[in-house]
């Protein structure tokens, strides 16, 4: 038997050298478990434990009869983990690709994607791609037929889709939530509050492969959903006037356009609407001028309809009655010391009493009548009606117009303003100063928030008419009422907005817009505001046209009043509107057939 010779220095070496081997271990697991425990059981535990956000469902918000104008789907944003599916599941793939409609190609290229770049700190690193999003969303049906097909690795994730069942319909109103979910314009962001109700959380625990242990869940906090908005909006006359203003558009194919529906008794929007609009469920689709509503953020001269200021006011003031007479022949007359021209007239009138004056609308005869009030007792009507002051409209963008004071008016601003020239004013304003005629001489605050509730139906908050202020008399509001109603007699501008056995009450517009600095006589804008029926009114409607192309002249009366006339007679017919003779022609509107 021979003897094997051991180094010595070689078997001391080996022996330092695992000494020095265990050392670094021991070093090692003193430092992870007493020198830095503390800072490294903090990254251990944010790693297995996780903060997850449970997110509320976001309320709905419907018309005053319950129909849908926004609510939230819940959906399924589809991916997958390339690392955890298996060889064997390769052959479903085909099927997979069927229900999500994704490309066969794409989605294997998807899946072989293992890793992604990202920048680091100072470089780009590789990581481990742990999520390839397969489809952005998929309802719970296709979800179900997805987890049958077995395929490990597949997963969804829920999520709220916001929804918008009018699609274009009350757009202006609604308003959107963009893409990174916050409430953009409309009642979406005016009822943000109410709407988004409050995300829950809980606190979850996962395995190396990041899977939940439930069973170690330790907290958990369920979200509150958000409450529900029901509007004073109805969705029938909604898409009635937003049905007429297409039709408008195609015919005489203007700027802009808008209609606008309310109750006068109560400041309640029934519908508003304007041309051109955009697709809530595709907004980012439509230009940005588009979103903007311009029946309370465009101003514009309101023209005759404005006339109702001076009449108003002076038979409130009792300076005048519907019978007294105004000479309209003459251009200029005395007026403080000084001689005003007076503004023209679009035909030649004679002497015309101040129910003429409306009726035939005369330029001349408002004029007068606006001179016969002083311009501190105009000023303090025009504010009284609302022009120059915000209307109180809830949702974002109304301007409140132009009303100079009288310390700015020129000399000729006292002649020009009763006809509603030196002002500017929105739709929103001039349709609740007619208002105040239709309400017995009370102007309201637009109202369009009804009331909030929960789920159950129980409301939670409500929201009542809001009254300003008084403006008019009764009597005066009546005898001006009555003066509306024969501007739409076949003698006034407005026969074309008159309906058989209704009293339809109302005024025309026409008004030169301002075109590189001076008034064009090419260039219009055109409206009617009107209430019906004028002894009992149930709505007020207003047209404004901007810039409507006809080869025939444009005016209130043939391009505003017909449009203000298809509206009434489909609200007359779904709101089951009484007339005050029902006549054979009323009969006939409805359908009906009567005797001979």
């Amino acid at each position: 038997m021979s003897n094997v010779y051991i180094s010595t220095w070689r078997l001391c070496l080996l022996a330092i050298c695992i000494a020095l081997g265990f050392s670094g271990i021991l070093g090692r697991l003193y430092y992870l478990h007493i020198w830095d425990q503390e800072k490294l059981a903090k990254i251990v535990k944010t790693n297995r434990n996780k903060i997850e956000i449970i997110h509320s469902r976001r309320g709905k918000v419907v018309d005053t009869r319950g129909n849908l104008l926004a609510t939230t789907n819940t959906i399924i944003e589809l991916g997958v983990d390339p690392h955890v599916i298996k060889p064997e599941d390769f052959n479903k793939l085909s099927d997979l690709s069927h229900l999500i409609g994704l490309p066969l190609k794409e989605l294997e290229a998807r899946i072989a994607k293992k890793t992604r770049e990202r920048m680091g700190d100072f470089r780009r690193e590789i990581t481990n791609n742990h999520w390839s999003k397969l489809a952005d969303k998929i309802d719970e049906t296709d979800y179900n037929k997805v987890i049958e097909l077995g395929i490990k690795g597949v997963y969804g994730n829920r999520k709220f889709e916001r929804l918008y069942p009018g699609d274009s319909l009350a757009a202006h109103l609604v308003g959107f939530l963009n893409k990174e979910a916050n409430a953009v314009m409309g009642v979406e962001r005016y009822m943000d509050f109410y709407l988004r109700g409050q995300d829950g959380w809980r606190e979850i625990e996962r395995d190396g492969l990041r899977r939940e242990l439930a069973q170690f869940r330790q907290r958990e906090v369920n979200p509150t959903h958000g409450l529900n908005i029901e509007l004073t909006i109805d969705f029938i006359a909604q898409h009635i006037i937003e049905d007429e203003l297409n039709s408008l558009a195609s015919t005489f194919q203007p700027q802009s356009a808008a209609i606008v529906v309310s109750d006068p008794s109560t400041g309640y929007l029934l519908a508003l609407a304007n041309w051109p609009t955009f697709d809530l469920n595709e907004f980012w689709k439509y230009p940005i001028n588009t979103h903007r509503n311009r029946a309370v953020s465009d101003a514009v001269e309101p023209g005759s309809t404005f006339k109702i200021v001076p009449v108003s006011g002076a038979l409130n003031d009792s300076l005048v009655i519907p019978e007294t007479i105004f000479d309209c022949n003459q251009p200029a007359v005395e007026y403080m010391g000084r001689r005003i021209s007076l503004p023209s007239d679009h035909k030649k009138f004679g002497s015309l009493s101040v129910s003429e004056v409306v009726s035939k609308s005369s330029n001349r005869g408002a004029a007068q009548l606006g001179m016969l009030l002083g311009p501190n007792r105009l000023y303090s009507y025009s504010v009284a009606f609302g022009f120059g002051r915000l209307s109180g409209y809830p949702l974002e963008g109304e301007i409140a117009g132009v009303l100079h004071p009288v310390r700015e008016w020129d000399s000729l601003t006292i002649s020009r303003l009763p006809i509603g020239y030196a002002v500017s004013a929105t739709q929103l304003q001039i349709h609740y100063a007619m208002s105040v005629i239709a309400n017995k001489g009370v102007l309201m605050s637009p109202q369009l928030v009804r009331r909030v509730f929960d789920d159950n139906g129980v409301t939670i908050a409500s929201f009542r008419p809001r009254t300003r202020h008084r403006t008019l008399s009764v009597e005066t509001a009546k005898d001006v009422a009555q003066l509306l109603i024969n501007t739409v007699s076949p003698e006034g501008t407005a026969q074309l907005a008159s309906i058989p056995n209704y009293e339809i009450a109302g005024k025309t517009g026409t008004t030169k817009k301002i075109i590189n600095g001076r008034y064009s006589s090419q260039h219009h804008v055109t409206s009617f505001v009107g209430f019906f029926p004028a002894s009992n009114p149930r709505l007020v409607i207003s047209v404004i046209v901007d810039d409507p192309q006809s080869s025939i002249p444009v005016y209130g009366g043939n391009v505003a009043a017909p449009v203000f006339k298809n509206v009434a007679k489909r609200l007359i017919q779904y709101l089951d509107i009484q007339p005050v003779t029902q006549g054979r022609e009323f009969y006939a509107m409805r359908g009906e057939i009567i005797d001979p």
